[in-house]
């Protein structure tokens, strides 16, 4: 339940994730995008301030000049050739209008625009242009569509000799200073949509080809999570990414090498043995604690003159087969096979994994060992071959588990008194029978779920005061129809294969 859970919350997680290629590309893009509109925008307003001073530059000459060419009139009292002049100036193109003002004020001669404005207030509007002139900027009527017209008009005192003997007005249409405003700003903009268009393609191809050895790396580390520890990753590199694929490729090295070795030993220890030990390889040495568990001791019956009257390889073969449906039973009920010895094979729950149901999962794989034997013994006799028979003897209490022997060679098991009594109970069972004592059958957590008799009080080697024991036959429903189920889903696999 918790493991299909945690692969939907990685299911969903693998959903909700944004590729990596993508956020380069948007992260680029957005650099791009920045730098070109912030060039843009400098650009521009350098192109502005040039064009506005070009133009500057180029209306106080013309006024500078208007404004010589008719100081000597003005002074002559000449109107008739200061018209002529304005008249000229007029007619120039790019120029709206010209006009000469008096030394009070009053228009000697205009041509085109002239504003309605007092010289004095002329003055006021303007703008100091560096001491050159004065300029101001104002709008007119445009007589052919009647919309307002941006101009701006230069205005320059004509001096002779300190004395102001007049002043020039020239007007300007912005027009043309708008225009190039505005192709400058086209131009920068179509650049900008180019750059930024290229950009988002560059990027992409550049996320792609930075992103590609982090989705090889993602699909490893998929298929190692998988159990797939001989995936590699082939691609070759000269960067920090080639030193962290190479560096991969060495720690799945060196997990397929750790499954290797823990698949290997676990073929001669437990897997629950196996796997604590192979997790804590920093932590092995000598010693144990004090646990609660149950200790089965299971063998044939009868297996001396059996093996006297078989030929080795088939002992063996017997001994194999048997023990292996034994193995079956014990990781059904979280069973832990401690060790074999010869026919017997001795098994104990709830160590080296903490398991609160151990007692009844003892009884329970000892009654399915007894059923299953008799399932194959009818097989047997079906192939005219001799039954097999086996007597179990199960008990629980406090035991000490650990490391037991030497720091050169130990091995994980249980020892105490409780598995001592354990043993000796299987020795004084008959074929079939699973016997336990009266400590286990009175245990709340058994005695509803199990069918026992009393058997007898049996004086065992070692063991002081007599033991009263019982023979559980059986489970009651619903376990006891879960084991069948067991059994026909152990024999429907063996007989397929």
């Amino acid at each position: 339940m918790i493991l299909d859970k945690l692969q939907q919350l990685r299911k969903k997680r693998l959903l909700n994730q944004f590729p990596i290629a993508y956020k380069l590309a948007i992260i680029i893009t957005m650099l791009i995008s920045s730098g070109m509109i912030l060039l843009g925008l400098v650009i521009v307003s350098n192109q502005t301030q040039l064009l506005r001073g070009q133009m500057t530059d180029f209306g106080q000459t013309v006024a500078g000049q208007l404004a010589n060419s008719t100081k000597e009139l003005i002074l002559s009292d000449d109107i008739l050739s200061i018209m002529v002049s304005v008249k000229n100036l007029g007619n120039h193109k790019g120029i709206l209008g010209a006009v000469v003002y008096s030394e009070n004020g009053k228009k000697l001669a205009t041509s085109g625009i002239v504003p309605e404005v007092d010289i004095i207030q002329l003055y006021a509007q303007s703008t100091n242009n560096q001491q050159k002139g004065y300029s101001f900027e104002w709008e007119i009527s445009d007589s052919n569509t009647n919309k307002p017209l941006e101009v701006i008009s230069f205005i320059t005192p004509i001096r002779f000799q300190n004395l102001i003997a007049g002043h020039a007005l020239v007007t300007f249409s912005k027009a043309s200073l708008s225009r190039s405003l505005t192709e400058t700003v086209n131009a920068i903009i179509a650049a900008t949509v180019f750059m930024i268009i290229l950009g988002i393609f560059t990027a992409y191809a550049l996320g792609q080809r930075l992103s590609r050895p982090i989705h090889n790396l993602l699909d490893a580390s998929k298929a190692i999570d998988n159990g797939d520890y001989s995936y590699r990753i082939s691609e070759q590199r000269n960067d920090e990414i080639g030193s962290l694929i190479e560096g991969f490729n060495n720690m799945a090295n060196g997990l397929l090498e750790k499954s290797q070795v823990e698949n290997a030993f676990s073929r001669f220890v437990s897997t629950n043995v196996a796997k604590q030990i192979m997790d804590n390889l920093d932590g092995i040495q000598l010693g144990g604690q004090h646990v609660q568990a149950t200790a089965l001791f299971a063998d044939i019956v009868g297996f001396t003159s059996m093996s006297e009257r078989l030929p080795p390889k088939e002992v063996a073969t017997l001994l194999n087969e048997y023990f292996t449906y034994i193995s079956m039973a014990c990781e059904l009920y979280n069973g832990t096979i401690d060790k074999y010895m010869g026919d017997c094979a001795m098994v104990v729950f709830g160590v080296p994994e903490k398991d609160p149901d151990h007692q009844f999962n003892a009884i329970s794989c000892a009654i399915m060992i007894q059923r299953l034997i008799d399932r194959l013994n009818e097989l047997r006799e079906q192939q005219g071959k001799q039954a097999v028979y086996f007597r179990i003897g199960v008990n629980s209490g406090e035991m000490l588990a650990g490391n037991m022997g030497s720091n050169d060679r130990m091995q994980y098991t249980v020892v105490g008194e409780a598995v001592n009594l354990a043993a000796r109970l299987h020795t004084a069972a008959e074929k079939g029978q699973i016997v336990i004592t009266d400590t286990m059958v009175k245990s709340t957590d058994i005695q509803w779920r199990i069918i026992a008799h009393r058997h007898k009080s049996i004086e065992l080697r070692g063991i002081a005061e007599p033991v009263t024991t019982y023979i559980v036959t059986d489970l009651k429903s619903p376990y006891a129809e879960q084991i069948d189920q067991h059994i026909d889903t152990i024999l429907a696999k063996q007989f397929v294969a």
